[in-house]
């Protein structure tokens, strides 16, 4: 029995290879490189107009970072973000706007389902596990940090 099932996932895994196109590396690297640093151009933009107008660099930033989730959120939800991120990859999920995307999406996919089951329940289906273990890992390096610089110190 345990040898049918190794057959027919090698033989899936054939099939699978035989069928998928080969990806165009360099091509997909260069438009990611494109689109990641338009956006980071354009997060630049509006942290600079956001600077002459608060004259604060830290409220700039924080000004420039809420409109980029905001606008990711607006072009997720008009379905404009995951077409430009087909073509820009990687570029296109540069981490803020990424995890706009990574939150609006399924709260989008859910409406139907009700504010409290639908988009509150699954609006943190892609998220939930990048906080938990970004919130888990800065946790292990504070503690290995705080027990090196005891030692050290």
């Amino acid at each position: 029995m345990q040898d049918q099932k190794d057959i027919k996932k090698t033989t899936y895994k054939d099939y699978a290879e035989k069928r998928a196109s080969p990806s165009p590396l360099i091509r997909d690297t260069f438009l990611a490189f494109i689109f990641g640093g338009a956006l980071c151009v354009a997060g630049q933009g509006l942290t600079a107009l956001c600077l002459a107008w608060t004259g604060s660099e830290k409220t700039a930033g924080t000004l420039a970072s809420l409109a980029l989730i905001a606008i990711a959120s607006i072009l997720t939800g008009f379905g404009v973000f995951d077409k430009a991120a087909r073509y820009g990859g990687a570029g296109m999920l540069v981490p803020i706007t990424g995890f706009s995307n990574a939150m609006t999406s399924p709260a989008i996919d859910a409406k139907s389902e009700g504010w409290v089951l639908g988009v509150g329940a699954k609006i943190f289906n892609v998220a939930g596990p990048v906080i938990l273990y970004g919130t888990l890992s800065s946790a292990v390096y504070g503690l290995i940090y705080y027990v090196l610089k005891t030692i050290i110190l």
